[in-house]
């Protein structure tokens, strides 16, 4: 029960607020259960609500800070959280509410599906270990004969010749030595033979298919890029040409230093300069290199101890039986998940990074959040942001300003990916079937069915339809199309 000298605490308590600092936090009155207000029900006013709330965490910072000594101690222990304050003021939701549940972090959430990943994983680790030994074998990497394949890396180190060869055409234009017509002769004549000649070295070696699947990614990098340099540097000629300039800062200039800087640059767009960020971080670059090595022997793992014993173990999709190659497929996509996510994080994240760092390269949005595409044409947009720049810059936006509908310009640069992604895959195989060659170009029709599927049900199921149909079916189905192609073809030339 109320008495005098409580109220006469009160007023010291009020005094002594007054001439502390703000930043101790204050007692209200409303905290004090003497709120001057007419009213203080459930339906008070949400600014009233959140004061309230507020003077609530100033007593907590009096209690924890000891403002006032033991007299706040004391003060908090007597006033806050009255019987008589009102405990419910507002109408709020449950946090897992549909109306709540985006609103609020939910890391705890996240690290407990962490730690349930990372301890059924590691249990279907020690499971498989001692099930099945040590099966991991170096011949996914490398053969007995990786070391005499010294035409691969000879040809390998030769590539930087064409790039020399499109700055020599591109200074003789500069120099008017040639017309404009011979240098884009010259320069298709360079990227052609760019292109054919390490396809022609990595048939006739007989290599492993990761050596040759590393040849063909950087051949067809470094096609990219010599495109890219002329057709800018023409781009760039035509507008220092023209009297209606759409960019006054564009200014044409050939560089030896800026083309041999962007060919090792992060980027598949040339321009002179590009945005530089102010340092090296030496100890950050070094962590990232562990991370790569950590990557890369996960891989190897899940790789020699997953997905070669279910290799080995599946049928010919083409001529077993369906539900046993549905059983199949859905047995390899999880390990098959686990490496294309790890290839990603340790190509784009790890390495691409890396790189930027060593060479100061600023713009360092190699990816974006593709993982919440909505549908499938979001997801090629975002995945692979340095390809998605090339062909949107050298294919797609030229084919529009030729007049060419965006249907069929969407299909051309699905056409030339398409191309290189069957390049990269067939030639180390030495083995010509055209999976993904048709897997890329089913995409385009995808692109509509997924973008109906979002509009009418949503862009969460349209997510969900990319996931299942590109992750957990499309990529573990071509994976065991091409083991058995490459498997029938190496026994038919052995008999």
């Amino acid at each position: 029960m109320p008495t005098d000298n409580g109220g006469a605490d009160l007023d010291r308590l009020r005094r002594r607020k007054s001439k502390s600092d703000s930043s101790n936090g204050l007692l209200s009155d409303s905290v004090l259960g003497t709120d001057t207000s007419p009213s203080d029900d459930a339906g008070a006013p949400a600014d009233k609500d959140a004061q309230g709330t507020a003077n609530l965490a100033g007593d907590t910072g009096i209690r924890e800070t000891g403002g006032g000594g033991g007299d706040g101690e004391a003060a908090y222990v007597r006033f806050a959280c009255r019987p008589s304050v009102p405990a419910h003021r507002r109408v709020r939701e449950s946090p897992l509410s549909s109306d709540a549940i985006f609103k609020q972090s939910h890391a705890g959430l996240f690290n407990l599906c962490l730690v349930l990943l990372i301890a059924a994983n590691g249990r279907l680790i020690i499971e498989n270990l001692m099930k099945y030994g040590w099966l991991i074998t170096p011949d996914i990497w490398f053969t007995s004969t990786s070391l005499q394949d010294w035409p691969l890396y000879m040809c390998c180190l030769s590539l930087s010749i064409f790039p020399l060869a499109s700055f020599t055409v591109e200074k003789m234009v500069l120099q008017k030595c040639i017309s404009e017509t011979a240098a884009i002769i010259l320069h298709i004549i360079i990227t052609t033979t760019e292109i054919l000649y390490p396809v022609y070295v990595t048939l006739r070696c007989d290599s492993a298919f990761l050596p040759g699947f590393g040849m063909m990614v950087l051949t067809c990098t470094v096609w990219l890029k010599l495109v890219s340099y002329a057709h800018t540097n023409y781009d760039m000629r035509t507008l220092a040409n023209s009297a209606d300039k759409a960019n006054p800062e564009v200014s044409y200039n050939v560089n030896l230093k800026s083309l041999a800087y962007f060919m090792v640059a992060p980027t598949l767009c040339y321009q002179p300069s590009y945005p530089r960020s102010p340092c090296i971080r030496k100890g950050w670059v070094a962590r990232q290199f562990v991370k790569m090595v950590i990557l890369v022997g996960c891989i190897g793992f899940i790789t020699g101890q997953y997905i070669n014993p279910i290799l080995r173990n599946s049928k010919h999709p083409l001529k077993g039986d369906l539900l046993y190659l549905i059983e199949r497929v859905l047995k390899l996509s999880i390990p098959k998940l686990y490496v294309w996510l790890c290839w990603f994080y340790c190509f784009f994240h790890v390495w691409l990074n890396i790189l930027a760092e060593l060479l100061r390269f600023g713009d360092r949005e190699f990816y974006k959040d593709w993982w919440n595409a909505r549908n499938v044409g979001e997801y090629w947009r975002m995945w692979n942001v340095p390809v998605h720049k090339w062909m949107a810059r050298h294919v797609y936006f030229p084919c529009l300003r030729r007049k060419i509908p965006k249907v069929f310009a969407m299909i051309i640069a699905f056409f030339v990916s398409a191309v290189f992604h069957e390049l990269c895959i067939s030639v180390p195989f030495r083995l010509f079937r055209p999976w993904v060659f048709f897997g890329i170009m089913y995409q385009v029709p995808l692109v509509f069915i997924t973008n109906y599927i979002q509009k009418r049900f949503g862009s969460m199921v349209g997510n969900m339809i990319y996931w299942f149909m590109f992750c957990i079916l499309w990529q573990p189905l071509f994976v065991i199309l091409y083991y058995h192609d490459v498997m029938n073809h190496r026994k038919g030339s052995m008999s």
